[in-house]
């Protein structure tokens, strides 16, 4: 069990709390670039801050104060100039650093006046990599932002799903730590959910986790299986700080306030052999619904199964009334792992995981079990022969609602008839 106080170090996220001040040491993805393709402005809160989102008609991403700095009016209903963001109100022009460059009426009147150069607001550089925006909220000096080795493959479908979460981002990321929850959550209920009674899945039998300089790997060893299987020699990432891979597709839990997260996740399916060259132009960008029409959540797909656990445990989980036992021992772990972080910025030094070296950071290794499968590729045939790719030639299993356009156009890749 955790005291109160410990709780609530893991939990709060705003500006000037500790893990707040953590978390903002890393770059968040808060979104796909493809969103900002139809409308350029996109209100978006993260860590308990009120900010907008907006791409420029000169292809610039940037991400200031919701509120301009003039009388405070809603950047969100502003457009978008070939530099910068225009307030609908009186028209002064914010650029990405956050620059008043514009002050209609005063230049008019007063061309000589400096005054703008008082007149800045709140901002944040944003990157796009991997079909994904990204953004930093913390101090000087910017890190580099990493590139994941998936990152950088090639000939393959990608997709960026988002969910709204209305609960604790932090009980989310200790999902990525608890294999045993697949056994159950997603097998066994999966099964109940379907009318049967069983059989139920395999057991767990051995669990192992391990702390690597990214994050921590979860290794498991479940009936059928041994210890020269993948699960258990490679084993799966809970990526620092709130993040999760798994091979194919990585899921971050990116705090909105102490009680919503933003769920992001990209997805990566390589293209079978013999349809290559394969260049996808733009990477489409979705949301996932999460209640049903009769208001109850959705638990027909995997990721929709967690929000459900997710968001059981509360707005924001109550750690005094846990009884932690040995199937838990990595949340044990990232917990422990967290309150250490936080006394090394607390000591000004750079916390875990932070890339500085911009060759490291230009495409980093992750732990994979099917590396060679995501890039080597497998035929058409051998797909029918792998259970889990087999399963998303079918359908998108992750997330519920995926778009039909975005499902055709998955199966042109393919080479397979959309269903």
């Amino acid at each position: 069990m955790l005291s109160p106080e410990k709780n609530r170090l893991l939990t709060q996220v705003g500006p000037g709390t500790p893990m707040g001040e953590l978390l903002r040491r890393y770059w968040m993805p808060i979104g796909g670039a493809s969103e900002l393709d139809t409308n350029p402005i996109k209100p978006i809160r993260l860590m308990g801050e009120d900010l907008v989102l907006y791409k420029d008609l000169g292809g610039q991403f940037g991400l200031l104060d919701r509120h301009c700095p003039h009388r405070r009016a809603d950047l969100a209903y502003g457009f978008v100039e070939p530099t910068g963001i225009r307030c609908n109100y009186h028209g002064w022009l914010m650029d990405e650093a956050g620059r008043c460059i514009e002050q209609p009426y005063d230049d008019t009147v007063n061309p000589r006046s400096r005054a703008k150069e008082r007149c800045g607001t709140k901002a944040y550089p944003v990157k796009e990599c991997a079909g994904l925006l990204w953004t930093y909220m913390g101090p000087q000096p910017v890190p580099e932002l990493p590139v994941w080795e998936p990152f950088t493959w090639e000939n393959g479908f990608r997709e960026v799903v988002l969910s709204d979460v209305p609960c604790n981002w932090f009980q989310c990321q200790e999902n990525s730590c608890d294999p045993v929850h697949f056994e159950w959550m997603h097998d066994n209920w999966t099964l109940r959910l379907s009318g049967k009674t069983g059989p139920y899945a395999s057991k767990h039998l051995k669990l192992k986790f391990e702390e690597f300089e990214h994050g921590f790997t979860y290794k498991r060893v479940r009936e059928g299986q041994s210890e020269e299987d993948r699960y258990w020699t490679v084993g799966r990432v809970a990526l620092w700080p709130n993040g999760f891979y798994l091979g194919r597709h990585f899921e971050w839990r990116v705090p909105v306030d102490d009680e919503n997260t933003l769920s992001v996740a990209w997805f990566f399916v390589r293209v079978p052999k013999g349809r290559e060259p394969y260049v996808q132009n733009s990477v489409p960008t979705w949301k996932s619904p999460i209640h049903g029409e009769d208001g109850r959540w959705i638990t027909s797909h995997v990721i929709n199964q967690d929000i459900v656990a997710w968001v059981g445990q509360g707005k924001i989980a109550d750690r005094t009334q846990e009884h932690l036992r040995s199937s838990d021992i990595g949340i044990t772990m990232m917990r422990n792992r967290f309150f250490e972080e936080l006394e090394a910025i607390k000591a000004g030094r750079d916390p875990k995981g932070v890339v500085r070296d911009p060759s490291l950071a230009k495409s980093i290794d992750l732990p994979d079990m099917g590396r060679e499968q995501n890039t080597v590729g497998l035929t058409l045939a051998e797909f029918q022969n792998d259970p889990l790719l087999r399963q998303r030639l079918k359908e998108f299993r992750h997330h519920y609602g995926q778009p039909p356009e975005v499902r055709a156009a998955f199966a042109e890749a393919m080479g397979i008839a959309a269903t």
